[in-house]
């Protein structure tokens, strides 16, 4: 196969190149290489790409680590004192203690001593579970407001100040063991807040890095890139718990003030557009170069038909809406001097920001968010319950029971890859989807049932489950919501991404939403499993159809000798 190359004008790779319209960042290094390194020379548009998939991955990365610190921190707001050595207040005094009858007692008086109230009621699991729900409820109805945002500002200041405020509230939490706060209304609101600004990360990274990267070898990019969950999330777990036995405000306040580091360097370098940095033409020439490149191959592609004109006419119709796209958003880029929220009646009709109603008749968008909504209630509730479970359901302690519970996420890493690159060999997500959820729903009783056996049982178990149950939910989010993103109905319109991004991701987050209070509602840990099995299930039913259409026409595709691309 022959390899695409970029052209490589003396314009295109130097780095000195002037970008007025770049963030402050980028036009601080291009002048620093200008005066310093006037003969350097890169690839920019790889350089940028580089820059860009690096920058979003760190982004996400944060939101993911503040999130987790409270699934580890429930394991101190309300545990078994009994096991509590007694700190040095309590200890009656050498030489016996006091005659005074008045005296107060050296000795804890009730079982609830070493709880953080409000958690110390006999009702504590459905405290804690408020908390997730608050948080998550706000995530879930904030969602779909924030795609609807993401479309038409700038999203270089919308992730920026996003992660700020994320990181304040993750802080604040924190704040409350620090000035002895105690009020459950405190703790409700400030996860509810965090929540509302969580939602800038996700529309704002996919549909970054959709704009810099085109469809080829999507899902293995997107499944690689995805990982930042599950390592903000293993991040994250091993911080707070490196505090969580001696301070447990220190678990909220250092991943908070990370948070609002990274958000300030989003800020400074983040190129949200090609455009931006005169790269849309080299973006455009090489993605064209790699569609003709493949033209050499025993195959052919095709999209819905097996006639020669109809794939010829449905190539040169894209490659036609797509430049057009790139030319029109030129003169309709959201850059360094335009306001926050400014005018969005500059671009052409066709460039219009896509409505909630329209996303929703995009084909494949119900399907795959309500098989998120499912999924992702799986997911989540293990992301926000599973140091408390594997602490309650073995002999180990909090700390060991969060770092044991990191293996689930590192193989929610490898169970992204392994999707993205299974859906690119075989051009059908939701049967890779539906393959992995049919093996995830037996393992989550296999690993309730023979869990606590073992350490090492444990983790082996804990690892396959990371992998079957992580990796449809990574797919969907990713790889799947961009592509139904940018999907031929929609004739060249690039403003689609955020938007069908936020519904899918905002259904499966009210999902996300019910797992963690059921799974506090819930009588019995055997209940709360049998609940994610039947939630795995109906996720897998909700793509039994596309499924089936995808196998047809693979079918279909093998009988005359055409690859689906």
């Amino acid at each position: 196969m022959q390899r695409a190359r970029i052209p490589s004008t003396g314009r295109q790779l130097r780095m000195s190149s002037t970008y007025p319209n770049a963030p402050i960042g980028v036009r601080v290094i291009s002048y620093l290489s200008a005066n310093l390194c006037p003969r350097l020379q890169i690839n920019r548009v790889l350089w940028f790409k580089c820059s860009v998939l690096g920058l979003t991955y760190i982004a996400y990365t944060c939101y993911h680590m503040t999130r987790k610190p409270i699934s580890v921190v429930k394991s101190v707001l309300h545990r078994n004192c009994s096991t509590v050595t007694l700190p040095p207040e309590f200890v009656t005094p050498a030489g016996g203690g006091s005659n005074d009858p008045t005296a107060p007692s050296p000795f804890p008086t009730d079982g609830t001593w070493c709880d953080y109230a409000p958690f110390d009621q006999p009702d504590f699991n459905s405290l804690l579970g408020a908390l997730d729900s608050a948080f998550l409820f706000s995530y879930a109805i904030a969602m779909f407001f924030a795609g609807f945002i993401a479309e038409r500002v700038s999203l270089r200041y919308f992730l920026a100040l996003g992660m700020a405020f994320s990181g304040v509230f993750c802080y604040l939490f924190g704040l409350a063991k620090v000035y002895d706060i105690h009020a459950l209304w405190y703790f409700i609101a400030v996860q509810a807040l965090a929540g509302m600004f969580q939602t800038t990360g996700w529309p704002g990274v996919v549909t970054i890095v959709g704009r810099w990267f085109g469809k080829s070898k999507r899902g293995l990019i997107f499944g690689i890139w995805n990982s930042h969950t599950s390592i903000g999330n293993v991040l994250g777990t091993l911080i707070a718990a490196h505090y969580v036995e001696r301070d447990w405000s220190m678990s909220f306040v250092v991943p908070g003030f990370l948070m609002g580091v990274c958000g300030f360097v989003m800020f400074l370098f983040l190129v949200e557009r090609p455009e931006i940095v005169d790269c849309q033409e080299k973006v455009a020439d090489y993605a064209h170069q790699q569609r003709g490149s493949s033209t050499g191959s025993s195959y052919r592609r095709m999209e819905d038909s097996v006639s020669d004109e109809e794939v010829s006419a449905v190539n040169t119709e894209q490659d036609n809406a797509s430049t057009r796209s790139l030319r029109d958003s030129y003169y309709s880029e959201i850059n360094e001097r335009t306001p926050i929220i400014g005018s969005i009646n500059r671009a052409p009709p066709h460039q219009d920001a896509i409505g909630f109603f329209g996303a929703l008749r995009i084909p494949g968008v119900v399907e795959f968010s309500l098989s998120l909504f499912f999924s992702k209630l799986v997911s989540y509730t293990f992301l926000f319950w599973l140091p408390f479970y594997i602490q309650h359901s073995t002999s180990m302690g909090a700390k060991l029971s969060a770092d044991v519970s990191t293996v689930f996420d590192i193989g929610g890493i490898v169970g992204a890859i392994a999707a993205g690159m299974l859906s690119d060999a075989s051009a059908m997500p939701a049967t890779t989807c539906t393959g992995m959820l049919a093996i995830a729903a037996p393992l989550l009783l296999i690993y309730r049932c023979w869990g606590s056996v073992s350490l090492s049982v444990n983790i082996l178990l804990l690892f396959i489950v990371g992998v079957m149950v992580n990796g449809p939910y990574a797919l969907i989010t990713t790889s799947v919501s961009a592509e139904l993103g940018q999907h031929s109905s929609l004739n060249g319109n690039s403003k689609a991404l955020a938007t069908v991004t936020a519904i899918i991701d905002g259904t499966g987050s009210i999902g996300a939403a019910i797992g963690p209070l059921l799974a506090g509602m819930v009588s019995g840990w055997s209940n709360v499993f049998y609940m994610l099995v039947i939630s795995d299930v109906l996720a897998l039913a909700m793509l039994l159809r596309i499924s089936s259409k995808e196998c047809s026409r693979r079918n279909i595709n093998r009988r005359y000798n055409v690859r689906i691309e």
